[in-house]
């Protein structure tokens, strides 16, 4: 390629707090009755003063700290001016030169910043008629700017479904894209290759609602302006919006001078000292990239199926509930210390696999499903030690799922043990012997597959209840 793209993000992340950012009102913007969390500060009443929401503060260093920021000892708010019909006060109180916090970094990506907000209300189009929310005004906006160091969409999708994780293990927001609780604006320029030098143009793409509208926007802008710089032609500064299919022009980006920003009147200094800095960075949880290192290390679980498991808290603690049983058996029964990552792995791929599998069909989190970690782990615990065959032991899962109920009543009522008792095995290996003597005649002059089939034979006979191990050790002898 002739060109590559420089790409920056602009993230937006709706706190959950009680209450709105600057006043008493609730913080529910997914309310369904327009104009209910409201009130005289939020709506913009002539006289009204805001009062700054101490926990909104704390939520937004939390993060700051998991991103690696510094924390400046003093931050302000500021008045950022422009007017939009859902904004009532005609102006929107944010920060500008001293924000909560700044220069922080995650892997490659710099932050430049990380700092507090009010979000707007909402404008809703029916029959020719604007309505105006307010629902939304004044809920606790965290913005997080980073550097132009994104080298593809790729990477740029990748690091907001990190950040995503990230927001969500410490538990300052849902961040689900598709109810506005996450938004995303991206700043693409391209360069030719090789160059160092920034471009000295800026394209802004407002409200991406999706990991997926980010990563289309981007790839057709790289496109777009590829092919106006092969033409000779110059790009300007400028805001785009993105209708699923291509990017629309809105408006000329505005610069920080057009929102004649000053300093809060209303709102006092921050001051925080490094004593409470400390408190709140030993508050921090384990982050995603620590709990896929450690799921790794401790467990010997591929990357790639750690990176799936952290991808969701909830998935990757049910794991975790789930070994942690499965290392109650190990103690009990004194096994070799080895044996834990073994059961480790069986139960990453039950997890992953079916387990994962009937989670998103049903679109619930492993907390609102009937399966249990304990009875998840007797399941895996029964399949290991062969009283219940793999086929067997999906068909106890289905059944846990659908109606809950431990796996060894499930396997008693439903008659699933896995017979291994060599005299009954025996009698279905003759059977299955006799009524397919093509397929001996071709296993002993010498077609391998032919076995595999008999298997099968075997096991259809049972009705899937057979040790797989047993049958075959048996067929062997017989077919020799």
């Amino acid at each position: 390629m002739n060109y590559e793209p420089v790409i920056g993000l602009e993230i937006h992340v709706q706190l959950k707090t009680k209450s709105k950012m600057f006043c008493g009102s609730p913080n529910n913007p997914d309310v369904a009755e327009p104009n209910v969390n409201i009130c005289e500060v939020c709506t913009g009443q002539p006289g009204s003063l805001p009062v700054a929401n101490e926990e909104g503060i704390k939520k937004a260093i939390m993060v700051g700290l998991a991103l690696n920021c510094e924390v400046p000892e003093y931050s302000k708010f500021d008045r950022k001016n422009y007017f939009y019909p859902d904004l009532p006060k005609g102006y929107q109180i944010s920060q500008y030169d001293q924000p909560l916090c700044l220069r922080g970094r995650v892997g490659t990506i710099r932050i430049t910043r990380v700092h507090l907000e009010e979000d707007a209300g909402k404008l809703i189009h029916e029959g020719g008629v604007t309505l105006v929310d307010l629902n939304r005004a004044g809920v606790p906006l965290l913005e997080i700017v980073t550097e132009p160091d994104f080298k593809s969409p790729q990477e740029a999708r990748k690091f907001l479904q990190n950040l995503r994780n990230i927001v969500r293990y410490i538990g300052v927001s849902d961040a689900d894209m598709e109810k506005g609780h996450l938004r995303c604006d991206a700043n693409i320029s391209v360069r030719k290759a090789r160059e160092t030098k920034l471009p000295d143009y800026k394209v802004e793409l407002k409200n991406l609602n999706s990991f997926k509208s980010v990563f289309d926007a981007l790839n057709y802008e790289v496109k777009r302006q590829t092919e106006v710089l092969e033409e000779g032609k110059k790009l300007t500064n400028e805001t785009r919006g993105w209708n699923g299919a291509k990017t629309v022009s809105q408006r000329m980006k505005e610069e920080a001078h057009d929102y004649r920003y000053f300093p809060e009147p209303d709102l006092p200094v921050l001051n925080f000292s490094k004593a409470y800095i400390e408190k709140l960075r030993a508050e921090l949880p384990e982050l995603p990239g620590e709990k896929q290192a450690r799921f790794v290390s401790e467990f010997g679980i591929p990357e790639a199926d750690a990176e799936v498991l952290i991808s969701d808290k909830n998935l990757a603690g049910f794991f975790e509930e789930v070994v942690s049983e499965l290392q109650e058996w190990f103690k009990e029964d004194r096994l070799p210390s080895t044996d834990i990552k073994k059961f480790a792995m069986m139960a990453v791929n039950w997890i992953i696999g079916d387990f994962q599998a009937l989670l998103k069909e049903a679109n619930i989190t492993p907390r609102e499903s009937r399966v249990t970690a304990e009875n998840l782990a007797e399941l895996v615990k029964m399949v290991d030690l062969g009283q219940v065959s793999v086929t067997a032991g999906r068909q106890v899962l289905g059944i846990m799922f659908q109606k809950g109920g431990d796996p060894s009543n499930i396997v008693q009522d439903e008659g699933l043990a896995q017979v291994s008792d060599e005299t009954a095995l025996e009698q279905s290996v003759d059977k299955v012997i006799m009524e397919n003597q093509k397929a001996v005649e071709d296993y002993r002059g010498g077609k391998q597959q032919s076995f595999g089939f008999l298997v099968g034979q075997v096991m259809k006979e049972l009705r899937g209840s057979g040790s797989p191990k047993v049958i075959n050790e048996i067929l062997r002898k017989k077919l020799t």
